[in-house]
């Protein structure tokens, strides 16, 4: 396998899963990177660490987890209720 390859297989896996979300996810990072009070703003953001990028990207899917875990819980409630 060339490196063309493997870089073009490597950009894909960061496009977007559900391209209308992506104006949702932007203020969700944003959102986040408020609550850890690192300085992210819209466009370059060169000058921040990679501990400051890690720690938002690593909330955000700690919060993603969370979320998806109550709503896992949530079904499961409602699906023995049912029965």
């Amino acid at each position: 396998m060339s490196n063309s390859s493997n870089s073009s297989s490597n950009s894909s896996s960061n496009r977007m899963q559900v391209p209308e979300a992506k104006e949702a996810m932007n203020r969700f990072k944003m959102e986040v990177a408020s609550e850890l009070n690192v300085p992210l703003k819209e466009g370059y953001n060169g000058n921040l660490t990679s501990a400051q990028n890690g720690s938002v990207g690593g909330e955000m899917v700690r919060q993603m987890i969370k979320r998806q875990e109550e709503s896992m819980s949530d079904n499961r409630s409602s699906n023995s209720s049912q029965q």
